[in-house]
This record gives structure tokens, sequence and C-alpha cells, in this order.
């Protein structure tokens, strides 16, 4: 007896991109409906699941990248404050949703016929997807409009505006600048590595560095040999830093202490996406 073949089914994670450059997934948006039935950081990780620091970084993360927070600090709660989503967070909530059920329709719609496609269109799909699910490892990222430029006779100098308190200065190439076409007003994504972030808290202190950006310690993880250092800045985005425990005690890190992300211009790579 023949079996009649079943066409196989696509199930999309559905990735979300704004104009101001945020991107969600299924993990984040799941997070934001358990903060928001939970009150709490904690909690909301633990029925995702996911660990508590990986809920902030993803909470930081999508703060830092959209032009509202969708995640505020409440006081009280276990962990020195507890958490809430703010109507902007449901409103991307109820927006993610309405588009991921009509992704999965035009995705049903696909499979059907997905049996019939030449094994050349299936490749060249699954590369596709492959390109779209690009990450990258750099801890702290952000999305900033181009506010100022100074060309030399080598590298280019790009400030970006990540809002009304943060400027972040990137040095690039001339041959960067043309690949990526910048302009006053273009928005561009910036990567830093946790690990090209050192901290001061002396305000004393000058350094040859171009990025000097100030916040409050929000959280500080131990590890065997190094920290890892969130600091709040004024306009509610954050930066990581690793550190040594060394430096840790050395400057006396603790959360809730003012100190300034040390960012050399040369260490932000800037991306463009179109």
């Amino acid at each position: 007896m023949s079996l009649e073949k079943t066409p196989p089914r696509l199930v999309g994670k559905l990735a979300v991109e704004t104009d101001s450059g945020s991107f969600l997934g299924d993990t984040r948006i799941r997070l934001l409906e358990k903060i928001d039935e939970h009150g709490s950081i904690s909690q909301a990780a633990k029925a995702v699941p996911m660990s508590y620091k990986g809920a902030w970084d993803a909470v930081d993360a999508m703060n830092n990248i959209l032009d509202a927070p969708l995640v505020e600090r409440s006081v009280g709660g276990q962990h020195g404050g507890g958490t809430r989503l703010t109507t902007y967070g449901r409103k991307v909530i109820a927006m993610y949703r309405a588009m991921e059920k009509a992704y999965q329709t035009s995705l049903n719609q696909l499979s059907a016929t997905l049996g019939d496609t030449e094994s050349g269109d299936e490749s060249w799909f699954k590369g596709l997807m492959w390109r779209m699910a690009m990450q990258t490892s750099a801890r702290n990222q952000f999305v900033g409009t181009i506010a100022a430029l100074r060309a030399g006779a080598v590298n280019f100098e790009v400030c970006l505006r990540l809002d009304a308190h943060t400027e972040l200065t990137a040095m690039i190439t001339r041959e960067s600048a043309e690949l990526l076409e910048v302009a006053i007003g273009q928005q561009l994504h910036a990567f830093v590595k946790a690990q090209s972030v050192l901290l001061l808290t002396d305000h004393s202190v000058k350094t040859s560095a171009r990025n000097h950006l100030w916040g409050d310690i929000a959280r500080l993880h131990d590890g065997a040999v190094n920290a890892e250092v969130t600091l709040t800045l004024a306009g509610g985005r954050t930066v990581t830093a690793i550190v040594s425990r060394d430096s840790v005690q050395h400057l006396g890190l603790k959360v809730g202490l003012t100190a300034c992300a040390v960012i050399k211009a040369s260490d932000v790579m800037l991306a463009r996406f179109v």
C-alpha cells in the first residue's frame, strides 16, 4: 500500500525590526509576557525558562535599541526592585503576536507547495534563512543616528546619537565609510565587545579614549577570574564591561556606584542593514 507523501511544514521564528532597528524574537516576547504576568524578572525567567542573568541581558538589549523602554524597574522585589512592562511594551507584544499569526499562515501556504520545488530553489531558500539568522557575539549592541562626521586622511570619525543623553563615537577607515555610505541622519548599528570596555570611578582621571559613558552600576556578576559589570546610562540604555576581580576590589565596584565606561573609538564596530 502506498502512502501519500506529506509535504514538509515550515515553522517560523518571527524576527521584527522597526524603524529604530529593534530586534525581537519569540523567546524575548515570552519573557516580556511573563514579566507582565508576574511583575518579577526572576519569576519571569523561571517561567520562560532562562537564567536570571540571561533575562536581564535580554531586557537590556531590547531597551537599548528601542526608542522607548519596554520594561521599567519598580520599587520592592527580591532582587532590590521589581519590574513592570510599560504601555509601549504591551503594544510591541500585541504587534508581534498579530504579525506572527499572519506570518505562520503564509508559511503554511508555502509548506503545501514546498514538496514540488526544485532542489536548487530549496537550497537557495535554506541559504537565505541562514543569512537572516545572523547574530553577533558582541555584548553591547546599540542603534543610533549619525549626528556628526569628521573625515581624515585615512579614517572617518562617526558620532552616533543613541538618545538625548548619550553619544557614541566610532573610528572607521575611509573604505568602510564608503561601503556604509555614511551620511548625517543615517541610522547605524554599533557593536562593542564587553572586553573592550574599561571602567573608571574617578571623575578627575583623563584618558585618550573618545567615549566616556557615565552611569550607575545596575548589576555585578562575579566569576572565578573576571566579573561582568553592567552600567545603566542616563538615557536608560546599558553598557556591560568584563573586568578582573582584582579591578572590582581595587575600584570598590558595587551595585549603585557611579562609574564610567571608557571605550576607544577604534573598538566600536558599525554596521548597516539593508
